[in-house]
């Protein structure tokens, strides 16, 4: 089945998943929630795909959040069916087993926010805006960036977020830790390839080895995070040749 919000390119070793609504800001309405998480599991299922890239290039925005047309419509029913698949798909970018580029290449707020949490790097044009700006429409978002962005930023930084709503910089998001890098908007899309080029040059089992117990690290105490680390370095020994 063809995708109408999306568009995938794999070459050298990399999935480019784009996301194209055919307008200027990319809403996160529920058929590209759908589309993303089937996207997702193509791209994971696909042995020419090592590492994944996000991003809206070279639009105006990454992802502006959810569709407020959609929403305005909204059941209490309909909302937590809605936040359910936002954070399925959320939850399935984290346990992919392939490394997820989220390449912020513009206007990032709210959902689009938590799609970039989702992530695990997160590269940034010096023209982003970031934002969560939910309190202002008397709301607060239901993709788990309320648990999320706490656990990156600091409960300091994500209280301030939430709760002023006002947009912030390349140079304020890298500031905070909420992005990784902040290239020139001439230099970005560039840039972003030559990381997805250097991550796709490694071997995958040992990039979903090190996403896996990275992340595992949130919710494990020291000493059961440091089993685990065994257990994945042991495996690896069983799976694979050492590079000279």
């Amino acid at each position: 089945m063809p995708y109408k919000k999306l568009k995938i390119d794999v070459r050298d070793r990399v999935g480019y998943l784009l996301l194209q609504s055919g307008s200027r800001f990319n809403k996160l309405s529920i058929n590209t929630l759908r589309e993303l998480k089937r996207a997702f599991a193509e791209l994971e299922g696909d042995p020419a795909v090592v590492c994944i890239v996000l991003s809206g290039y070279p639009g105006e925005s990454f992802a502006v959040g959810a569709d407020i047309g959609q929403m305005l419509h909204f059941a209490p029913a309909d909302a937590l069916a809605f936040a359910e698949l936002g954070q399925s798909l959320f939850s399935a970018m984290e346990a992919c087993k392939k490394p997820i580029i989220g390449a912020l290449n513009g206007i990032t707020m709210g959902g689009g926010c938590d799609l970039a949490l989702a992530c695990d790097i997160r590269l940034a044009t010096e023209s982003l805006l970031i934002a969560h700006p939910g309190s202002k429409l008397g709301i607060i978002t239901g993709f788990c960036g309320t648990q999320k962005l706490p656990r990156l930023v600091g409960k300091n930084c994500a209280r301030e977020i939430f709760m002023t709503a006002e947009l912030y910089s390349a140079a304020e998001a890298l500031r905070m830790g909420l992005v990784n890098r902040v290239y020139a908007d001439g230099e970005f899309w560039r840039e972003v390839e030559g990381v997805a080029a250097r991550i796709a040059a490694n071997p995958p089992l040992a990039l979903c080895s090190a996403k896996r117990v990275i992340n595992a690290a949130e919710d494990l105490d020291l000493t059961n995070g440091c089993l685990l680390e065994h257990a994945a370095f042991m495996a690896l020994f069983a799976s694979a040749k050492l590079e000279n």
